[in-house]
């Protein structure tokens, strides 16, 4: 029996009258833009309308939520539910934020089978779950699989096969084989470098906190780092550039988030493709394939980097209120809480024990898009759009599995790996001594 319960039947037994409990919930959110703050407005009349508790929606911006979160918890005065970044599953529920027997119940009660597996061990605790996994997102390889099959190239999955496509495709300046991440001060070259390092096994980090990185597997990455560097245009290169020179139909490969798939279908008059004069074609689409699992020689296996964010039923919480709001949320609403912004919003439940494809299938079918809308199963072959929820099943980030996310963030933060990685890149380190420097700097990190 629950807390709440419990305490709510000893009253009774005693014959005190009761009390009731808080009538309206407090719901955090960080997806505060107007329209998507609306369609969450919406959700919490439809859950008070089913029989549900009213629910207030609170706008929370992202980069305050943690101070926000702490001095709530402080006070005594934190929300009943809060939508939140994967970097605060673990901490918080160490800090006594979040209620994990609670998080644990609902996840169990829609049945952990049903859940993307890499999205569940992202918030995994000793006895349970952290928080329930809402949705989420994986960097993907995005590729020209018209030339890829011309050239009878397999789908580049693998350093290897990375290799193979650029050695066949690589001509410039007519067609560069990759647009690789250059820029040291950028955030963008951090997401790519640790995507490459997991596709091959290589963390700083274990259960007991820095780790060296292993010489030879490093080694592996930066060599592979290089060729995709050596093989993309000169000088400091980062988002803007990668997807400029993919929609100009002058890359063979990039490595971009899913926020690119409107864009690339020209659903956004910001972001036109320039493959043609038609800046609404949907022509580069048609020949574009992704991959989101990405291997290395040392990793077979491979991983996807992702990103999952979570709804945290935090201790101060009107527990049995808050379960059914989760509940209701990735349930009968979820395909509501999906279109709040489809486009990076996949689906970590891909359907329920009856009905497995029910959420990725109505998913698929969302609008998405700014100046136009269309749904992302009308752009990409259902192949496609597979691989794009399938990424969640393998997501991983440095230190989730160890304990040690936040320690690891601080040293991707440091971008460390980004400027000796350059340096190896340029010539001015060796492997070995980029290893090592490595190993240094990130050793004095706490």
């Amino acid at each position: 029996m629950r807390p709440l319960n419990v305490l709510l039947a000893a009253i009774v037994v005693a014959g005190l009258p009761v009390i009731s409990v808080a009538d309206t919930l407090q719901f955090w959110t960080t997806e505060e833009q107007p329209e998507r703050l609306a369609k969450q407005q919406a959700m919490a009349a439809e859950f008070a309308a089913q029989g549900g508790v009213e629910v207030n929606v609170v706008p929370i911006t992202e980069s305050d939520l943690g101070t926000r979160i702490t001095a709530a918890f402080a006070a005594g005065d934190l929300p009943d539910v809060v939508y939140h970044t994967l970097q605060y599953a673990l901490p918080w529920t160490e800090a006594g934020i979040l209620d994990s027997d609670a998080a644990t119940d609902v996840i169990e009660e829609l049945g952990a089978s049903t859940f993307a597996s890499g999205a569940l061990e992202m918030a995994a605790t000793e006895d349970g779950y952290a928080s329930v996994p809402v949705d989420g997102w994986t960097q993907m390889v995005v590729y020209r699989a018209d030339k890829f099959k011309e050239a009878g190239l397999e789908p580049p999955n693998s350093y290897a096969n990375v290799l193979a496509a650029i050695d066949a495709l690589h001509n410039p300046p007519d067609m560069y084989g990759f647009v690789a991440a250059t820029k040291v001060d950028e955030n963008f070259m951090s997401q790519v470098l640790e995507h490459v390092f997991l596709a091959n096994g290589v963390s700083p980090v274990d259960a007991n906190g820095f780790a060296p990185l292993d010489e030879a597997a490093t080694t592996e990455v930066l060599e592979f780092y290089k060729a995709i560097a050596d093989a993309s245009p000169p000088g400091e290169l980062f988002w803007k550039q990668s997807r400029e020179l993919y929609f100009a139909g002058k890359t063979a490969m990039i490595i971009w988030s899913p926020f690119i798939l409107d864009e690339l279908a020209g659903l956004r008059d910001s972001a036109p493709p320039t493959i043609n004069d038609d800046p609404m074609t949907r022509d580069l689409a048609k020949v574009t394939g992704i991959v989101t699992n990405f291997s290395g020689p040392s990793n077979p296996a491979g991983a996807a980097w992702a990103d999952v964010r979570y709804f945290g039923i935090t201790t101060d919480a009107d527990t049995d209120a808050a379960m059914d709001f989760v509940l209701y949320s990735m349930g009968d609403g979820y395909t509501q809480t999906l279109s709040i912004a489809p486009e990076g919003k996949f689906p970590v439940r891909k359907g329920t024990a009856d009905d497995p494809n029910m959420f990725a299938d109505a998913w698929a079918k969302l609008p998405v898009g700014v100046d136009r809308k269309a749904p992302l199963g009308d752009l990409y072959p259902q192949e496609m759009i597979d691989e794009i929820v399938g990424g969640l099943d393998v997501g991983q980030r440095w230190g989730i599995k160890e304990g040690q996310l936040a320690l690891a963030s601080k040293m991707i933060n440091s971008q460390a790996v980004n400027r000796i990685v350059r340096q190896y890149m340029d010539g001015a380190v060796s492997a070995s001594e980029a290893v090592a420097a490595m190993n240094d700097e990130l050793s004095k990190i706490e």
